[in-house]
């Protein structure tokens, strides 16, 4: 997730997902980003995850930090960048935990109901979104621990959350169809509401953290804060 903080932990005493805190960073082992890689592990094992969403974080992986980290927005300084926000407010923390909540632990279980429901659609369409969800969660931990420039570390989740959009309209489709459709035999109308609920909520809230704060807030000023330094090297030099 992201929302222009450093990554916090979820076993902190104020707990939230992947979103940014202010000077320290979060361990690459850390429980938030095991139980991430754990998921991974899981849905890409499973059969749950198509090859695209697969080719997209590999993809992904080696464009951003092994062609656009060094040929378009290198490090600037040894020192790690001062954090875009600085501290947390209530509001932030707020928004982060309800970011995990809606995106991450609702949707593992409905996922893990609809395993135990027999309902096959509904766990294929809710996959993909988690799946890239826990990728970009150590995706971000990887540009925030790795040393990378502001640019790179605002790109992630730019760029995961716009590919997640994709995956969710699918969930939201395939929800609705599925409600559509006759004889959902073991599957119980209530099953049937939380899943098109569910799918719209996350539909919702990622679609106003990416065009209505990531694009227009944290992306402009991210760029400002790096040129900003670039300019003032220049001058020095």
């Amino acid at each position: 997730m992201s929302g222009g903080v450093e990554p916090i932990a979820l076993t902190s005493s104020k707990p939230s997902l992947n979103l940014h805190q202010n000077t320290t960073t979060t361990n690459l082992f850390s429980f938030q980003n095991l139980n991430a890689i754990a998921l991974i592990i899981i849905l890409a094992s499973s059969g749950m995850v198509g090859v695209q969403d697969l080719s997209f974080v590999l993809l992904s992986f080696f464009y951003i930090f092994f062609f656009m980290s060094k040929l378009a927005f290198p490090p600037l300084s040894t020192t790690p960048d001062p954090p875009i926000f600085g501290a947390h407010t209530r509001l932030l923390i707020a928004y982060v935990s309800l970011g995990a909540i809606i995106g991450i632990l609702l949707p593992v279980g409905y996922i893990v109901h609809g395993v135990l429901q027999g309902d096959k659609e509904g766990i294929k369409a809710a996959a993909p979104h988690v799946f890239l969800l826990a990728s970009q969660i150590v995706m971000e931990s990887v540009s925030f621990n790795g040393g990378y420039s502001l640019p790179i570390r605002v790109l992630v989740p730019v760029v995961y959350n716009s590919m997640r959009m994709y995956a969710i309209l699918d969930w939201v489709k395939s929800e609705i169809m599925k409600r559509n459709e006759m004889g959902n035999d073991g599957i119980s109308d209530k099953r049937l509401v939380v899943g098109i609920s569910l799918a719209v909520v996350n539909l919702g809230f990622w679609g106003f953290n990416l065009f209505g704060f990531l694009l227009p807030f944290y992306l402009p000023k991210a760029f400002k804060k790096y040129y900003a330094f670039t300019d003032n090297d220049d001058k020095q030099s």
